[in-house]
C-alpha cells in the first residue's frame, strides 16, 4: 500500500500558462520525490501596459511518500 501527500504550489510565467506548469513542476521535483501528479487548480494573468505580462498557475501536487 502506498500513501500520497497533495501540496500546494504557484508558479508563474512571462511566455504561458502551459510554461508555468512545466517550471513549476520542474522545481517541485527539485525538492519532492515522487511525484504522479498534478491538478491546476487556477489560471490567472498580470496585465501591464494592456497586454499580459505574466503567466500565474496555483497546482496541487500529488506525491507518493517513501516507506
Amino acid at each position: 500500500m502506498s500513501v500520497a501527500k497533495v501540496t500546494e504550489i504557484s508558479a508563474t510565467s512571462e511566455k504561458s500558462f502551459e510554461d508555468a506548469i512545466k517550471e513549476g513542476i520542474k522545481r517541485a521535483n527539485k525538492t519532492l520525490e515522487n511525484i504522479t501528479g498534478a491538478w491546476v487548480k487556477d489560471m490567472k494573468v498580470d496585465v501591464k501596459d494592456g497586454k499580459i505580462s505574466t503567466y500565474r498557475v496555483h497546482m496541487k501536487v500529488t506525491f507518493v511518500l517513501k516507506d
